[in-house]
């Protein structure tokens, strides 16, 4: 167990999806693929609190449209089931229908009202859901020869090379408060709330609103603060479930435990958002973009963003090349409030740009910086006291060559 720098949060040792008292989780190979595990779940003993957010592309999902849908109705959710390979999206009713059947028959392998289920889905777009395979995957649901958490982290995976999962421990009114997470996602990420899916899980108790409130500002400020090709999927979606299990006070902003256990939050969304980030498909290197001196929060996240996006930053971290201009040019489009002739700029702690200017630096020094796996670059507008972060990965061959055979 590790106690971070903020001293009331302890990071779990393999901290998981199922940490959170009162949850399961598991996954099976079903047929979807060829030989890797391809259906998870997630289940909570009670309903829990439920609250989501969701791409904003105008292709969105069946199973997305589904699960918004009945977290809108019912504000819980009990069992959450996930297939990756196939999305399910751009397929039309038949698509729709297939959701509403995953859903159904998950809710009566559980014994719970239907719009307890939540359904997710990833993978290839535009083809439909085979049923008789998706009908394997749920008949195993809790069987205990299948139930972990790295099984479910496994089964959502699709060009992912590792399974992204995070857990973190908090006191709230005395009692021991968890928060576990799991993720997938390596390609098609821009998420604008990538192929994304994040879950969230605590057994604490959450007002409704709280929950989603809190979900939706540090989503703002983790998972759509990354970037791995800024393309933003049909299926992205974070659901977080709250089961209350720990027995405290319902949380919502004016508890007087509301700030640590939302700093709490945060730490396990960034967490998972760096994951993804890091594991980029064909990614070599995790970058990391600090923005200080903006006007507004959302200004400097915005400058963030653009660098983190362009693909001229992206392809020069790979080749360790310290082509600051990248960096100020990508300052300069996110039509952002700033003067030119006040930005400031370094690579990790080599500084390069002053006042809008370059400084005389060591190239040598600078390039051997870049071949670090982790990279941070540093922009200060001079133009406030505001600051954010985002996160992404460097632009590779391998990339490309995954992305040109997808389908085949």
């Amino acid at each position: 167990m590790i106690t971070t720098k903020i001293n009331q949060i302890k990071v779990l040792e393999n901290g998981n999806i199922a940490s959170p008292k009162g949850y399961t989780a598991g996954g099976v190979h079903c047929g979807i693929r060829k030989t890797k595990l391809d259906f998870g779940w997630i289940h909570s003993n009670i309903p829990a609190v439920a609250a989501g957010v969701y791409t904003l592309n105008a292709f969105q999902a069946a199973p997305l449209k589904l699960t918004k849908s009945s977290i809108e109705k019912e504000k819980r959710i009990q069992t959450v089931v996930v297939n990756s390979g196939i999305a399910n999206a751009c397929t039309g009713n038949q698509g729709y229908l297939d959701a509403l059947e995953t859903q159904r028959l998950a809710a009566d392998k559980m014994g719970i009202h239907k719009d307890y289920v939540a359904v997710a889905s990833t993978g290839l777009i535009g083809k439909t859901l085979p049923m008789e395979k998706i009908k394997v995957g749920i008949a195993e649901i809790g069987e205990a020869n299948n139930s972990s958490a790295e099984n479910f982290e496994k089964a959502i995976l699709t060009t992912d090379t590792v399974t992204k999962h995070i857990g973190v421990q908090v006191e709230v009114e005395g009692k021991t408060v968890t928060i576990g997470g799991a993720a997938k996602g390596s390609g098609m990420i821009c998420p604008n709330m990538a192929t994304m899916l994040a879950f969230i899980t605590t057994d604490a108790a959450i007002e409704e609103n709280a929950l989603q409130q809190a979900l939706k500002s540090m989503t703002d400020c983790s998972f759509n603060r990354i970037t791995v090709d800024g393309d933003c999927s049909t299926n992205d979606m974070v659901l977080a479930l709250a089961n209350g299990q720990q027995g405290n006070t319902p949380l919502n902003e004016d508890h007087p435990d509301w700030s640590i256990f939302l700093e709490a939050f945060k730490f396990v969304c960034e967490a998972l958002a760096k994951q993804i980030a890091r594991d980029g498909e064909g990614a070599t290197k995790l970058i990391e973009i600090h923005v200080e001196g903006a006007p507004t929060e959302r200004a400097a996240g915005q400058v963030a963003k653009a660098v983190i996006s362009s693909n001229l930053v992206k392809t020069a971290i790979f080749g360790s090349d310290p082509n600051w201009g990248r960096i100020v040019c990508a300052v300069g489009y996110s039509e952002q409030p700033l003067d030119p002739e006040k930005v400031n700029v370094s690579l990790g702690n080599i500084n390069v740009v002053k006042n809008g200017v370059p400084l005389e630096f060591d190239e040598v020094k600078a390039t051997s910086y870049l071949q670090n796996e982790e990279v941070q670059l540093f922009v200060d507008l001079q133009n406030g006291k505001e600051k954010a972060l985002a996160w992404g990965c460097d632009l590779t061959y391998d990339y490309v060559k995954i992305n040109a055979s997808y389908r085949t």
